[in-house]
């Protein structure tokens, strides 16, 4: 999951026109797969490029990207005039607000999580303010002392609390399970790691504006099929993240922080997933994290094109 405060590192062919080899032509990938509703998103942390509200949106737009990822910690530092600005640049640029990442721990302790919830409505507002409504993190597939059925509770009541205040400025939250069983065995108490048990925690939650966050990575890792996308409707959804997986590795030997960007590899089969999508209709952002180290390394003028390029080439699949 991108975009999230809490990084989950601490816990565990190009078509189109190319400006002087790195600029996007924009209409070049919205060709890519006619009558899709989804957007290409651009979300700079996730492939180790550091930029702020403004200069994310530029780049989004520089290379083609057709939405963008919203931070509200800047948006909520930020004055109305900027907030102004940053409205008036989507839309001189055609672009959109993808999903934020939620700014609340609730893997921790209580007064950690009470102290983040309180600064909740702020963040939230802010993002109010510029039209983005959507949110999303991700929940960690084990726990060293919880059982299942605590951690479940807990994971629950913290959940619930944060989506009502969410929900009190128009904005969805995206919840995202971790599929490799690397991850999900590696303490001594499993949690959720499938889109069934990620149902069974939505329905507990039972708030309308909270549904998920797909990964096609974990979607891969836990041997899900396109019949498990079938079953969700569009507003299902929240966000969705798109990546390919190394060569050479069995599927129980996947580890999630090392993977490949989209179509980069054929491993995980994006062409079905995405395909799955359109079915449904989904209508929201689609971004890269690929956790490759090569890709952070590079300069932004190289990792915004060459994630650019992968996600076309991933779209390009779509029939």
């Amino acid at each position: 999951m991108i975009s999230d405060s809490f990084d989950r590192r601490t816990f565990l062919q190009f078509g189109g026109a190319l400006v002087g080899g790195i600029t996007l032509n924009r209409s070049a990938i919205s060709a890519a797969s006619s009558g899709r509703k989804m957007k290409i998103d651009l979300v700079c942390g996730a492939i180790g490029v550091k930029a702020n509200q403004f200069e994310a949106i530029d780049l989004a737009a520089r290379y083609g990207f057709e939405s963008v990822g919203p931070n509200g910690g800047h948006l909520a530092r930020m004055t109305d005039a900027e907030k102004d600005k940053v409205r008036k640049s989507l839309a001189s640029k055609n672009l959109v607000f993808g999903a934020a990442g939620l700014p609340v721990q609730f893997r921790q302790t209580d007064a950690k999580f009470r102290e983040d919830l309180s600064k909740l409505p702020a963040v939230a507002a802010a993002l109010e303010s510029v039209g983005a409504t959507r949110i999303g993190t991700w929940i960690m597939p084990n726990h060293d002392h919880l059982t299942y059925l605590e951690n479940f509770k807990l994971h629950a009541t913290r959940l619930r609390e944060a989506a009502g205040i969410l929900d009190d400025h128009g904005i969805r939250l995206g919840l995202e399970y971790v599929g490799p069983k690397t991850s999900w065995t590696s303490k001594r108490y499993a949690f959720i790691h499938t889109m069934a048990e990620m149902k069974e925690l939505l329905a507990e939650i039972g708030k309308s504006n909270v549904g998920f966050v797909l990964d096609s990575w974990h979607w891969y890792t836990a041997g899900e099929t396109a019949e498990d996308l079938l079953t969700l409707q569009n507003h299902d959804i929240v966000a969705v993240d798109l990546n390919d997986a190394p060569e050479g590795i069995p599927l129980e030997e996947q580890m999630d922080l090392v993977r490949r960007l989209p179509a980069a590899t054929g491993v995980i089969d994006v062409k079905t997933f995405l395909n799955a999508l359109v079915e449904i209709g989904y209508d929201g952002p689609v971004r890269a994290e690929p956790f490759d180290a090569e890709l952070r390394k590079l300069p932004p003028d190289q990792a915004v094109p060459k994630t650019a390029k992968a996600m076309k080439k991933a779209f390009a699949l779509i029939d």
